[in-house]
């Protein structure tokens, strides 16, 4: 018979020292370690002080405001209202919070009004401020980045598209075309019927906006769908896997424009930051390929690493400058040496963990907040929080909460194959069913006592 708990009542008071913490409270507490050995508080204070008002009810501290949207990226958490009722939830994440247990962790509003009243500038700031802690652990070297972009799905649906000389939606465009053509539409089915007929049904960024979010733009995400967009691009350094800087452009920005500026951006925080080199070496794919740009890059004294497109037929120099065939000619070369292919092998590993990081694990693919530079204020922060975790993976060898389950999951199994290493061999020869040769069986049982030595 299966038994049930009594329904107990509760205790009226209980001691703080009692309450039960999660595993994934060390990982904080080394993170606020490290802030405060910073002094980040304090800093971030001093930095947001001009945009609080001398008077009116007092709103939360800058450094909580950070912090709850650090451990949004650390809790693989997007919405700021999950932010919210996850720091209330989480013990771990209310000591994160400099919070005691009793005490009630801001609303998800309080959220959303420092984020509109802090500046791009500030956010800026605070990325920044990380870059120069991987400084000083000697996470930033700045000789060799690679650069590469993803796309973000913005808070906005397609159904929000409406004309930008009629400002008419979609429907009453179709209603209007219709019209034009002689076709009489008497249900929502022969309108259907009609858009399916007919032939031209691209949608384009320059007739098309969005109301809800006019800087979105339609866009193909990279598992082939349709959506507003926005367009991610990160530098890294390829030495340290630091992410130097970031870029949010609009999903049509072309990769040939956003790169001169993020490259630019990658040097001023470099040179703020106090890195080791200047940047000298740029690795890119394919679709950042344009003799214009190679030769602007090389007079810059930088060393650019891009795959060339396959043409169908050989290139034509006629009426072009030419540095602009002198530079295309030594960065082929350079990528056709053993260099360059290392080079673009670390890039693809670094630049493609950095996304999976921050957009999939972090929880950054989706925005749920509208505007270029809103986005970026809140992604600039999601980005530190991953820079955060590897000054953390280098201190401690942990960067991310659930890494401690997995670290903690291999001491239980080196202490049970420990207690178990003597006993390991026999259990293994004398169990029939398993039907393992002499050579499998040795090769299991020193597994077993290496593993606990």
């Amino acid at each position: 018979m299966l038994g049930r708990r009594p329904q107990a009542q509760q205790e009226l008071w209980v001691a703080t020292t009692d309450l039960v913490r999660g595993p994934g409270h060390a990982l904080y507490e080394m993170l606020n370690a490290l802030l405060a050995e910073a002094g980040f508080d304090r800093w971030v204070e001093d930095l947001c002080e001009p945009y609080s008002a001398a008077a009116g009810r007092p709103g939360i501290p800058p450094g909580v405001y950070f912090r709850m949207t650090l451990a949004g990226y650390f809790e693989g958490i997007s919405a700021q209202r999950a932010i919210a009722w996850r720091c209330a939830d989480s013990l771990s994440l209310k000591g994160f919070l400099e919070f005691g247990p009793t005490e009630e962790t801001p609303h998800h509003s309080s959220l959303t009004n420092c984020h509109q009243r802090l500046p791009l500038e500030v956010h800026d700031e605070v990325f920044r401020f990380v870059l120069d802690l991987a400084a000083e652990q000697k996470l930033l070297k700045g000789l060799r980045v690679g650069v590469d972009a993803t796309t973000l799905e913005a808070n906005a649906a397609l159904k929000s598209l409406v004309r930008g000389d009629t400002l008419e939606d979609y429907p009453d465009y179709l209603r209007r075309l219709a019209e034009e053509q002689g076709v009489e539409i008497k249900s929502d089915d022969d309108l259907r019927r009609f858009d399916q007929q007919r032939k031209d049904k691209s949608l384009k960024n320059d007739e098309w906006v969005s109301e809800s979010d006019p800087a979105a733009r339609i866009t193909q995400m990279k598992d082939g769908t349709t959506h507003l967009a926005y367009k991610a691009e990160h530098t890294v350094d390829l030495d340290t896997d630091v992410i130097v800087s970031v870029q949010i452009a609009p999903g049509d920005a072309g990769d040939t424009t956003t790169l001169p500026v993020s490259l630019e951006t990658a040097e001023t925080n470099l040179l703020v930051c106090g890195a080791e080199h200047e940047i000298r070496e740029v690795a890119t794919d394919k679709g950042y390929h344009s003799a214009e740009l190679i030769h602007t890059q090389t007079l810059l004294g930088r060393q650019m690493y891009i795959r060339e497109p396959r043409r169908r037929c050989r290139r034509k120099w006629i009426d072009k400058p030419v540095g602009d065939q002198l530079a295309v000619y030594a960065n082929r070369r350079r990528m056709r040496g053993a260099h360059g292919t290392a080079l673009h092998k670390k890039r693809s590993e670094l630049c493609e963990r950095s996304f999976a990081h921050v957009c999939e694990t972090g929880g950054a693919r989706r925005c749920w907040l509208r505007g270029l530079v809103t986005v970026t204020k809140r992604y600039l922060i999601q980005v530190a929080a991953r820079n955060l975790s590897v000054i953390l993976r280098k201190l401690f060898g942990l960067g991310t909460p659930r890494g401690l389950n997995g670290l903690a999951a291999l001491v239980s199994f080196l202490q049970l194959a420990v207690s178990f290493r003597h006993t390991a061999v026999n259990r293994l020869q004398n169990f029939p069913s398993l039907r393992l040769s002499t050579f499998t069986q040795r090769l299991i049982a020193r597994a077993v006592v290496k593993l606990a030595t």
